[in-house]
């Protein structure tokens, strides 16, 4: 959810659980805005929380122009002093893949992962040889925060527009999805360049707007039932969590440019669902 709305836009998730306190709140209004004009940002979104069973990683994004391109990702275990994270690397996501359980809480926490490997021997014979390979906890936390965006990260039908370059920005336009809409899983899109259109059959995809559906929308995500969409506060606020990453929320205001998410969780997927549901 954008920094600069923070204070108001937390109390949409409160009922799943997701609060703030008073001082954690200005401290990240305070400090994010520093982030923000500090790396002349478009705009700081706060991501979220990790837990870990020392401290707390609290989440944010800085974008540019480009919101899909143009990103990087901060924690923080205090609110005020921001590091940035590594880029999580294709060689990062399989080592990380390895490492099982809660966060320690402490960013230079190392993970020790044996690899047995075989290598040539005397006489045509093949040898194991052990490799110790060390993985920081901060690159675990890339990866993980990596993963919860491409898997949940959605947004509104309409909320983001394609340009004739590629560059995908905020849709001025964008007026919110009516009630009726705000109730359907195609009216949301998994906001990832990774975002598949190949479900759909030619019928649906000869009444695509190119400029606005060019994202893959969540109703087709396995397994089925993943997502549970609630209405709150009467009509007035739609909520959609994620059971595959329990923890998020998105949140929407019908008929209306507010929208927002947030991810507070231990940063474990759960691999249960499919027996869950």
């Amino acid at each position: 959810m954008d920094s600069a709305t923070l204070h108001l836009d937390i109390d949409y998730v409160g009922s799943s659980g997701i609060l703030l306190s008073t001082e954690q709140k200005t401290a990240l209004q305070n400090s994010l805005l520093i982030l923000k004009h500090q790396n002349k940002f478009k705009k700081v979104v706060f991501w979220g929380k990790i837990t870990g069973c020392s401290k707390d990683y609290f989440v944010a994004q800085g974008v540019g122009n480009d919101e899909m391109k143009e990103k990087k990702t901060f924690y923080s275990l205090d609110c005020s002093k921001w590091a940035l994270l590594p880029i999580a690397t294709d060689e990062l996501k399989i080592l990380c893949s390895r490492i099982k359980g809660r966060f320690a809480g402490d960013p230079s926490y190392e993970y020790e992962h044996v690899e047995i490997r075989k290598v040539p021997g005397e006489n045509g014979e093949e040898n194991e040889e052990e490799t110790t390979i060390a993985i920081r906890e901060e690159e675990r936390l890339a990866v993980t925060i990596d993963a919860i965006d491409r898997d949940v990260k959605i947004v509104p039908r309409g909320a983001y527009v394609k340009l004739p370059t590629g560059e995908i920005q905020s849709n001025p336009s964008f007026e919110g999805l009516s009630t009726s809409n705000a109730a359907k899983l195609t009216s949301y899109f998994h906001f990832d360049k990774s975002a598949s259109l190949n479900k759909r059959n030619l019928m649906q995809k000869a009444s695509f707007d190119k400029s606005l559906d060019f994202l893959g929308d969540i109703s087709e995500d396995v397994p089925k039932g993943s997502w549970s969409v609630q209405f709150e506060r009467g009509d007035a606020v739609v909520t959609i969590r994620s059971l595959l990453w329990i923890g998020y929320v998105f949140y929407h205001i019908p008929d209306t440019r507010s929208y927002g998410h947030v991810y507070v969780g231990n940063g474990e997927i759960n691999l249960d669902l499919s027996f869950m549901l």
